[in-house]
């Protein structure tokens, strides 16, 4: 009896084990930089609903979206065949995070740029008319806040869906057929020959990247790159004393050293123990115009992904980790993984410094394996 009893406990000992290495591995890091929000669900501005030529009919809307730090933005849908959700986060991703393999976005996000920088909200109503009337038909009584949002968001889903407006019909809903010509006529305008596209991909908020986050003491573990399209506001430190954050030459760094382009390093004195420390940095800056958004945890839920339409002030910090052994000791820093858009690990974003989380659900399947065993055997003994 006792035997059993202790097998007992011991295989649910392993299985609590297991479920507690699973569930403490990191799902993502936090504090990555990235902006964050969610759709705000009574917020933005509708268009008309339009025809596509497949027979779709979809609502145009130029969404309302509420960052963390409390500020708005102005958001067009780039995946018309995905429901909108307002119950999940949207983070802030370069253009080679889109979810959808093998979408029109991948090659046509230059496209899909110039759009929100030539049409509505990036351009005004009055603009959009007098472009209207230097390279097609003239817009009847000026372009309307709803046939803009219309044209505009059929002229980004024509890029990132491979969908077409119905220029015959433009419109689902009972129009005079001047509001029908305004839609086909921006429309055109907007995926027209002058589309030449904006290639360059719009700065982050702010990202933090490292080949290298692991080093040796008496080193300079680095660099870490800074992209932002804002101000560092702060530079602050969880470092042991004697380590330091410094530029390529060993000087020491301060807040208002930091900029878009700056290389920093974690510098570890060649007497400093085994050890680890990080470094955050803040920014108050534009998110873009043409920075996708996309779901966290898109896989489990997808949602509509979106691109901002209006580039708005928002603030964002981002933290980077360093490791380092005993001077001489030896240092195994994997090989930089790459995506399928061929950048390094992140896309371009923050490096991943946090936990791989392949270990501990490694560790939670083997010790699952375990318990499951001591359990079976425990079964057997019992029935002889």
């Amino acid at each position: 009896m006792q035997v059993r009893s202790a097998l007992v406990r011991g295989g649910i000992a392993v299985l609590a084990a297991a479920a507690a290495v699973m569930v403490g591995a990191p799902a993502a890091l936090a504090d990555d930089g990235a902006a964050r929000g969610r759709v705000s669900e009574n917020a933005g501005t509708v268009g008309y609903r339009i025809h596509l030529e497949d027979g779709g009919d979809p609502i145009t809307k130029l969404f309302g979206f509420k960052l963390s730090d409390g500020s708005s933005l102005k958001l067009y849908c780039v995946q018309v065949t995905v429901g909108m959700r307002t119950d999940v986060d949207m983070i802030e991703r370069p253009w080679n995070k889109y979810p959808a393999a093998n979408s029109p976005f991948e090659k046509n996000s230059d496209k899909i740029n110039w759009v929100l920088h030539h049409g509505y909200p990036g351009v005004k109503l009055d603009a959009l008319t007098s472009a209207l009337e230097k390279t097609g038909p003239k817009a009847h009584g000026g372009i309307s806040e709803r046939e803009a949002i219309a044209a505009t968001q059929a002229a980004v889903w024509h890029f990132s869906d491979g969908v077409n407006l119905n220029l015959q019909k433009p419109l689902a809903e009972k129009n005079s057929a001047e509001d029908s010509a305004d839609v086909a006529a921006l429309y055109g305008y907007l995926t027209g020959d002058q589309n030449k596209g904006i290639g360059a991909q719009p700065k982050p908020t702010l990202n933090v990247a490292s080949p290298k986050t692991e080093g040796k003491a008496g080193t300079r573990i680095g660099p870490f790159e800074v992209a932002t399209s804002g101000d560092i506001t702060s530079l602050t430190t969880e470092l042991p004393e004697g380590v330091k954050v410094t530029d390529a030459d060993g000087k020491e760094l301060k807040t208002a050293d930091v900029k878009d382009g700056s290389k920093l390093y974690v510098d570890v004195p060649a007497a400093a123990k085994p050890g680890k420390g990080s470094f955050s940095l803040k920014v108050s800056g534009e998110l873009e115009t043409g920075r996708l958004f996309v779901a966290e945890n898109y896989a489990q839920k997808p949602a509509q992904s979106l691109i901002v339409a209006d580039s708005e002030k928002t603030q964002v910090t981002a933290k980077a980790a360093a490791s380092w052994n005993e001077a001489g000791a030896p240092v195994t820093t994997p090989a930089p993984t790459t995506t399928p858009g061929g950048a390094p690990s992140g896309g371009g974003d923050l490096a991943n410094t946090g936990v791989d989380t392949a270990v501990p659900v490694a560790i939670g399947g083997l010790l699952l394996g375990g318990g499951a065993l001591m359990l079976l055997l425990n079964r057997r003994r019992s029935r002889a």
